[in-house]
């Protein structure tokens, strides 16, 4: 089978349709979206494209889905969870080149998401029957306190594109979890990941109505009634601040359970006496894993004067190697940026921070040609006032300022209204729990590039966000506390 054969037998078994009580449906009308491949510019797949009226018609689903499945026994939820985790692994192969083919990054790294994608099937399959509460007799002596988790309800999730399984089964998984049925909305740049995904809980023996995917081009118009809809009880939304924030305007309305993983603006700090391999290694990782588009991607790298000149010589040489192109070609860093947009403000950040001071090393430039693509890039002596170090590059960006000591580190770190994650490089096991203690962030890496593992809490403070994905915490999300005093007779 060639390769273009390949990516179409893998296309042409994604469902074009929207899911909604267990039947594959066209959207109101028969209007369709189109899905691109970024490293091309060419439609790769038409699917249906919801109204406001399809997603109330999810919600409707999830509804009358919601009461049989919150009484379906936690051994059943997780069993499904585990059957899902398994076909996932058969499959892995040809989920990971739908990802490629649709958001653009290496085969390699798709892969992997495919991997932490399914861990929380698995965590949670095992979460789902550890659901618990407590009894006890309470101070006075004169009853018995009964504390129960329930479900929260029906729950609405919009996901971004930037990892698009990882984002479904880290929402998905907890929810089902915990009983409660779901309506995902998926991006439309990268819907299909998210419907191939729907698609095999299906095979698996998903009930009707529990998971109701809507893809839409209009994605304010759709959400906006469902999140107004007194029946839904729950909104988890990965994305921008700014959208964040109108989400949960939206919600308080309806005083409604939220989760909100949001912007990043993370530092990687790089300490005088740190180990330069692995703050290396640590930084290729954190810096370039998904092209940069991450919200845990270290946008601002904080290193000591002393050893800065030789971190950038050694970056550099690395980033100037990386080779650049179609994710699904063999030895490919870097895939393309998601859309030309991306590109564009890429480069404008780039701009102005070289207009400002800073000092181009390798990179700084739009790729000509088919598809949107970007160099791989590393500045240094990056200015204060640089645009790059207040706002989140979501493209393969490594700026570099110094920092001369330890109190000016931490300062530099935080200076920022975001707080999601923070990365430390330092052989020093002192310094290493102060920083724990210091950088106003709700995740750190300690002499690591990458945190992200299912069985941890995911998330951030301050603009970043509020709320907890994966670990023990991340079923908290989806369950409602209820108290009962049972007098004593």
């Amino acid at each position: 089978m060639t390769n273009a054969t390949l990516e179409a037998t893998v296309l042409d078994k994604v469902n074009g349709g929207l899911f909604i009580g267990g039947e594959w449906i066209d959207a109101e009308g028969g209007k369709t979206l189109a899905v691109s491949d970024p490293s091309t510019g060419e439609t790769i797949k038409q699917i249906a494209d919801a109204s406001p009226a399809d997603g109330i018609r999810a919600l409707d689903a999830a509804v009358a889905a919601q009461d049989a499945w919150a009484a379906t026994a936690p051994r059943q939820r997780g069993e499904l969870l585990r059957r899902a985790f398994d076909l996932l692994q058969e499959r892995k192969e040809e989920i990971a080149l739908l990802m490629t083919l649709e958001m653009g990054k290496p085969l390699a790294e798709a892969r992997g998401e495919v991997a932490y994608g399914g861990e929380f099937l698995r965590w949670f399959s095992e979460e789902a029957v550890r659901i618990s509460g407590r009894y006890g007799l309470n101070p006075e002596g004169t009853g018995h306190m009964v504390v129960s988790q329930r479900p929260v309800g029906p729950s609405f999730f919009i996901t971004p594109w930037n990892f698009p399984l990882a984002m479904a089964t880290r929402k998905i998984a907890p929810a089902l979890a915990a009983g409660c049925t779901v309506v995902i909305k998926p991006p439309a740049l990268t819907p299909l990941t998210t419907i191939a995904f729907v698609q095999l809980l299906e095979e698996v023996g998903l009930p009707a109505g529990v998971v109701n995917v809507i893809a839409t081009s209009t994605s304010s118009k759709v959400s906006a009634p469902i999140i107004a809809d007194p029946r839904l009880r729950k909104l988890s939304f990965t994305g921008s601040t700014e959208v964040g924030r109108a989400l949960m305007a939206q919600s308080a309305q309806g005083i409604l359970r939220t989760s909100m993983e949001l912007g990043g603006n993370a530092p990687f700090v790089v300490f005088d006496d740190a180990d330069l391999d692995k703050a290396v290694d640590g930084a290729m990782l954190a810096k370039f894993r998904n092209i940069g588009q991450a919200c845990t991607a270290a946008n601002r790298f904080i290193v000591h004067e002393g050893v800065a000149a030789e971190f950038a010589r050694r970056v550099t040489e690395r980033v100037s190697a990386m080779r650049v192109g179609r994710g699904t070609e063999d030895g490919i860093a870097i895939g393309p940026l998601i859309d030309e947009k991306a590109v564009a403000t890429t480069d404008e950040l780039v701009k102005d921070a070289v207009d400002k001071g800073a000092t181009l090393l390798t990179g700084g430039a739009v790729i000509s040609g088919a598809g949107s693509f970007y160099s791989p890039t590393v500045l240094g002596s990056v200015p204060a006032d640089a645009r790059l170090l207040r706002e989140e590059i979501f493209g393969p960006v490594l700026g570099i300022t110094t920092f001369a000591d330890e109190d000016e580190a931490v300062r530099l770190a935080n200076n920022t209204e975001y707080g999601l994650v923070s990365y430390v490089f330092t052989q020093d096991l002192a310094r290493g729990h102060r920083m724990i203690e210091r950088l106003a962030t709700g995740m750190m890496g300690l002499n690591t590039g990458l945190v992200s593992n299912a069985a941890a809490p995911f998330g951030g403070i301050k603009q970043s966000g509020i709320g907890r994905e994966g670990g023990f915490e991340g079923i908290h999300e989806y369950l409602d506390t209820k108290y009962t005093l049972i007098p004593v007779s």
